[in-house]
């Protein structure tokens, strides 16, 4: 298989995250648990029968503590936006962790951006202005919290990214045993969250179960592994192209599959913010950093 087509199922697969959430019949922390729990146990299997899988110690094992920290985060926050405003706008607002990660090489790692991380910028602000700015006070309260956290997750996400990218270049750690110990860290997380929120782990019916094995296998292992295998080679241009094709596909979904109201301007806002996100997948090659889960 190519490596594009590898990026273009990659990509298919997890624009599914987003729905999945939806969907099910669990409470936003539990389905993001069992996100990681099933996807933890595959990336464990893989790893030991692999030979990848060796035990973190020291300051190692914390900074890893740290990135499934972020991750945990990351995914509350958006299971909630999701829950709030939708899959399509929930997953645009994570996506511009772009702009965070950006924003943050600037401070450490002493990066340019440049008039192109400008134009990208104006580009998704704009966009969202035209999603949610026009009749921002007319909207009720619980569709602004979605916002917010929709933004929340960009943040945690970029925590995330940076954390991870940390224990790599510090501590040359292999990134898949990375994957499964932070995987499976923020399942034990999710799981506490869960437990103090007072929701159950119950599945209620076999949708919804069947639901969150595909949303652990396909979305949170399978995807992303296509998207790594591949990400490597293939050009900056074709990787943010084909990246944009989760959020994209995702606001498609909640149109189709959850009647979503969408207005003109609305899809001109989508449209703008997608392309300030591609704008800011592409600034440079340092900015290849996969989008949201």
């Amino acid at each position: 298989m190519s490596p594009g087509l590898r990026m273009l199922i990659g990509a298919v697969m997890i624009s599914f995250s987003a729905p999945i959430v939806r969907f099910v019949e669990v409470a936003p922390t539990t389905s993001a648990f069992y996100r990681m729990a099933i996807g933890g146990a595959v990336l464990l299997i893989w790893t030991l029968a692999s030979g990848r899988l060796s035990i973190p110690r020291g300051r190692v094992a914390l900074w890893i503590a740290a990135t499934a920290f972020f991750f945990m985060l990351d995914l509350v926050f958006w299971h909630r936006s999701i829950w709030y405003i939708g899959p399509g706008l929930a997953t645009i607002l994570a996506n511009f962790q772009v702009f965070v990660l950006a924003l943050a090489a600037v401070v450490l790692y002493g990066e340019r951006v440049g008039w192109r991380f400008a134009t990208a910028v104006t580009l998704a602000v704009a966009g969202l202005w035209l999603m949610v700015g026009l009749d921002w006070d007319a909207l009720p309260q619980q569709y602004h919290i979605g916002v917010m956290l929709g933004l929340a997750t960009a943040v945690a996400y970029s925590a995330y990214m940076l954390s991870l990218r940390r224990v790599q270049e510090k501590h040359g750690l292999d990134a898949p045993g990375i994957l499964t110990w932070s995987t499976m860290i923020c399942a034990i997380y999710l799981a506490l969250v869960n437990i103090y929120e007072g929701h159950s782990f119950a599945i209620p019916d076999w949708q919804t179960g069947s639901a969150l094995v595909a949303y652990g296998l396909f979305c949170q292992v399978f995807g992303w592994l296509l998207i790594t295998s591949a990400i490597t080679r293939l050009s900056t241009a074709v990787v943010g192209l084909m990246l944009l094709l989760q959020p994209a596909l995702s606001f498609l979904w909640d149109v189709l599959f959850f009647d979503r109201p969408t207005t003109s301007i609305e899809l001109v806002g989508a449209s703008l913010a997608l392309v300030g996100i591609y704008i800011g997948l592409t600034r440079r090659p340092r900015s290849r950093t996969p989008a949201p889960p």
